[in-house]
């Protein structure tokens, strides 16, 4: 027999959603079978998966430690070690500057990526043991591509977790970028369009009127500064769909610096041949939050902000 106490980061979610994180090998059925035979059980009780847990609740598996091995699997992938440039952190978030070139999530299970970065942080930090990771695992609350640095936000807590997962949906979150662009823009705008994905390539196309399976977009600029033939823009996104302002930009003539998928492919070999730039010139650089419930009220209404990474510094000393 095993006991398992409920702890912060496994409250608030159901029972069977638990049960199928810690012995993940195991079919649900077999688990509703356990539950209705009175294998496992709730704080004494027979249970049927559907009760939402709290702190401290005692889950009791009345199998055999074999049983519980058999029907458990959880392998910590060994990744590289990385120093993550850490903007904020508490108890329940983190803000990461993430660079250039590092994937935000996996795409396949053999890469690394910021998340796993994160759970080594936490692991060797001392902050999370691998017996956590069995039925709760931090992940990150907003994606950006492999090619775009600047602010990620992660949950280390299950509470900032959700949170923060919510109001990146909810687009209460404001969230702000920074981009070089081919071209002299000299007047801040807001400009709309419609936004089409094909799945297959993982490109997307903008339109100034609607068509089949496309989706409304809105972006604001404004710029804040001038060098050679470019310009560093400040981009709201009002909107937030895949590649939205790399593609928008791009359907108005002027489109980022190093952008090999959406950008000018004369304008991309020059910036590499005088600045060695080979990725997008695209930065997340702040975040403000809205108002936030407990147990992340004190970071209602502050703002984030992650420095410009040295290559747009190349093209203009003074953009910082």
């Amino acid at each position: 027999m095993r006991s398992l106490i409920v702890s912060e980061n496994e409250s608030g979610q159901r029972l069977d959603k638990l049960l199928a994180k810690y012995l993940n090998l195991a079919g649900k059925g077999f688990l509703y079978k356990m539950m209705r035979k009175k294998n496992i059980t709730l704080n004494g009780k027979k249970c049927d998966g559907s009760e939402k847990l709290v702190q401290g609740d005692e889950v009791k598996l009345f199998f055999s430690e074999e049983t519980i091995e058999k029907f458990s699997s959880h392998t910590l992938q060994e990744v590289k070690k990385v120093n993550l440039h850490i903007i904020y952190e508490d108890d329940h978030i983190l803000l990461v500057n993430k660079p250039s070139g590092m994937l935000s999530q996996k795409a396949k299970d053999t890469d690394e990526s910021l998340v796993e970065y994160i759970i080594d942080y936490l692991i060797s930090s001392g902050q999370l043991s691998t017996e956590q990771l069995q039925s709760f695992r931090p992940s990150v609350c907003n994606r950006l591509d492999r090619n775009t640095s600047g602010l990620v936000v992660a949950g280390k807590s299950l509470p900032g977790l959700q949170i923060m997962s919510a109001v990146f949906k909810d687009r209460s979150l404001h969230k702000y970028y920074r981009c070089v662009v081919k071209g002299r823009v000299t007047e801040k705008q807001v400009i709309t369009g419609f936004l089409k994905k094909d799945e297959t390539t993982n490109q997307v196309t903008v339109t100034t009127t609607e068509t089949a399976g496309s989706v409304p977009i809105m972006t604001e600029y404004e710029p804040l500064g001038w060098a050679e033939d470019c310009t560093l823009l400040s981009v709201k996104l009002i909107t937030g769909r895949t590649h939205q302002i790399r593609a928008h930009l791009a359907s108005i003539g002027h489109p980022i610096l190093g952008d090999y998928k959406y950008g000018d492919s004369s304008v991309n070999e020059e910036a590499k041949k005088r600045w060695n730039i080979r990725s997008q010139m695209l930065h997340s650089c702040t975040v403000t939050f809205p108002q936030l419930p407990e147990p992340l009220t004190g970071l209602s209404g502050k703002t984030f902000s992650a420095p410009l990474p040295q290559t747009f510094r190349k093209i203009c000393r003074d953009w910082s």
